[in-house]
């Protein structure tokens, strides 16, 4: 293929050659994928019916829910699809849209869970101001610029990746879209260091936000120490261990592959670190926040039941109505 111009589709990496294994793939995939799906929407359903939720930590929490049934939904349908009808292939425009959201996703997420960790740093070492600097004017407006940073660095990064000529193939060594894979595709290294630049000023950001939240977290286990009360300290840490589970989790993965040595990579651990920053943190997110969170598990709690009851009172209620 001469450029990008020529090219219709591109082909992703199968995880499996055998029919058989391509079938246990997308059952393993449907799982995950249902389980995902599943616990960020009773989190979401949750947080929205139980107005004891209404608080910033759970407005933040219901975004990122939100984000990850987002991200998820955007790598895992199609490699089931393609795994269910022994197939490679993605369309020119449709691996452009999955990277275009995956990066969207992945920065907004990113910035939101920065912004989590200032809200625990303010509820923690900065209670008596809490509501003052997290009021709902503010948590709507961090929340934007989160989802904001995510669109245009999405926006940026797709226009550039797919502005310049492709001329080694079109096949992806990964099995959804992603920058680095699309960069190995470039026609000459001049072309590969202007993309490369773009992805240096979007690291140091990224190590800026790191950078913030582990300041953050320095700041507040300094002032979860000073606490006399060991029950104080216990429902301190159990407000930050999640989100400090779920930061580690996503940034452990994601930093492993994309800052581990050549030397060793390879495209079967490539393709096993792909899943494990890109599907395993959308689908474990949910149970890590439910696990501790005492006032989370109780709306759960009165959740389920309630939506159990309705759907057997619902067909009485079609039957004694005469629909």
């Amino acid at each position: 293929m001469s450029n990008s111009s020529s090219i219709t589709h591109f082909l992703l990496l199968a995880f499996v050659e055998t029919r058989e294994l391509q079938l246990l793939h997308f059952w393993l995939f449907l799982g995950v994928y249902l389980a995902a799906l599943l616990g960020n929407s009773l989190i979401i359903t949750a947080i929205a019916c139980d107005h004891r939720l209404h608080t910033p930590m759970y407005f933040f929490l219901l975004n990122l829910s939100l984000l990850d049934m987002a991200s998820i939904s955007t790598t895992v349908p199609k490699s089931m699809a393609n795994s269910l009808w022994d197939t490679r292939a993605i369309s020119y425009v449709g691996c452009a849209a999955q990277l275009f959201m995956f990066a969207f996703l992945v920065a907004a997420e990113y910035c939101l869970l920065t912004i989590m960790a200032y809200d625990r740093y303010v509820a923690i070492c900065k209670p008596l101001r809490y509501r003052t600097l997290l009021g709902s004017r503010a948590c709507v407006h961090v929340t934007a610029a989160a989802w904001g940073s995510g669109f245009l660095n999405a926006l940026l990064q797709t226009a550039n990746t797919f502005s310049l000529p492709l001329c080694k193939g079109n096949a992806v060594e990964q099995f959804f879209c992603e920058i680095p894979q699309i960069l190995k595709l470039y026609c000459s290294e001049s072309d590969y260091l202007r993309e490369a630049g773009l992805l240096v000023l979007s690291f140091c950001l990224a190590v800026g936000c790191f950078v913030f939240i582990v300041l953050s977290y320095v700041q507040i286990f300094r002032a979860v120490l000073r606490i006399p009360s060991q029950r104080g300290r216990h429902k301190a840490f159990s407000m930050c261990l999640p989100h400090l589970a779920v930061v580690s989790l996503f940034l452990s993965t994601g930093m492993f592959a994309y800052l581990k040595p050549p030397s060793i990579s390879s495209p079967s651990m490539d393709l096993v670190l792909a899943v494990l920053y890109s599907v395993v943190p959308p689908a474990v997110n949910p149970f890590i926040y439910s696990m501790r969170n005492q006032e989370l598990k109780d709306a759960l709690r009165k959740l389920i039941p309630s939506v159990v009851f309705q759907q057997q009172l619902a067909p009485h209620l079609s039957s004694t109505s005469g629909f």
